[in-house]
């Protein structure tokens, strides 16, 4: 089992950045990537951004290219979501998620293994 907390989520004007992070323990060495999801009131899960911890490669969904950087710092076992340029649609519960499987299908919500409690952003306007 592996088990996810995130923090870091808030209050904040549209134009501002938040930091998320996502703290991971447990069986953290069958993890092949972490993933960032949002979840807006009546939406789909929706990708954000996900990580590979070994070789550190990023993707990204198309809505936050270049807005947002997705991070890792392996001694720590936390995965960081830096937002910036934040606007009022970015407005969601966040989601931090581990895949053991090394999918292919990184953007699929379906492919995470675990998933944590989720953090609240809201961004006014």
């Amino acid at each position: 089992q592996v088990q996810l907390v995130e923090s870091g989520g808030g209050l904040v004007q549209a134009g501002g950045s938040l930091r998320l992070s996502c703290a991971a323990s447990g069986r953290t060495f069958s993890v092949y990537r972490m993933g960032w999801f949002c979840q807006a009131p009546g939406k789909e899960r929706e990708f954000v951004a996900a990580i590979s911890w070994s070789g550190g490669m990023t993707y990204y969904g198309d809505p936050v290219k270049g807005r947002h950087t997705i991070s890792r710092d392996n001694a720590k076992k936390t995965v960081y979501l830096q937002m910036n340029s934040l606007k009022p649609e970015d407005t969601a519960v966040y989601y931090c998620a581990a895949d053991e499987s090394a999918s292919y299908y990184f953007a699929r919500s379906s492919v995470y293994d675990y998933w944590g409690q989720g953090t609240q952003v809201t961004v006014s306007s």
